[in-house]
């Protein structure tokens, strides 16, 4: 039997020990708001997802579906004879950020290594300061070396998050 939004609210916000008028405080809105959300008469806000996923410590897309995010796989160090080609592998990159905003970025190992052997300055990300000091060139040894699955995770003080798997 699938839940609702309301009855996942409820159960999440219990399982972070606050009330419902501390939620609603910390969302800027009332405790019957918050009440209506949890027994579905109401939806909250589509503008408040975001803040409320946070509290809740969910994405917004397992608060709507109920569903968790797939686990990043395990840094594993693969033998010689289990190791694919680099062409064939992907390097993987998910931004999510205070903000809400989202990035995802898939790069082919091959392009990133064909790159590099051209004389191309990937080595380093600009952008978000999660992201500052990542060297590319060093991710790509410890995969040349047999590593894969979540090589790096980073989370800011802004609270910004940064996840690099090779798959």
């Amino acid at each position: 039997m699938e839940t609702t939004l309301g009855k996942r609210i409820a159960a999440l916000r219990r399982d972070k020990g606050l009330k419902q008028d501390e939620l609603a405080q910390q969302l800027g809105v009332t405790p019957q708001a918050v009440s209506k959300w949890e027994n579905d008469q109401t939806c909250p806000d589509i503008t408040l997802l975001p803040q409320l996923a946070k509290i809740l410590g969910v994405s917004v897309d397992e608060l709507l579906s109920g569903k968790a995010e797939p686990e990043v796989p395990a840094v594993r160090v693969l033998p010689a004879e289990q190791r694919k080609d680099l062409k064939d592998m992907v390097l993987r990159i998910v931004v999510d950020s205070a903000e809400g905003d989202k990035v995802r970025v898939n790069l082919p190992l091959g392009l990133v290594e064909a790159a590099m052997d051209m004389g191309m300055d990937v080595t380093q990300f600009t952008g978000t300061d999660a992201l500052k000091g990542i060297d590319l060139g060093k991710i790509l040894d410890l995969v040349r070396c047999g590593s894969v699955g979540n090589l790096v995770e980073v989370e800011s003080a802004e609270g910004d998050t940064v996840r690099i798997f090779v798959e």
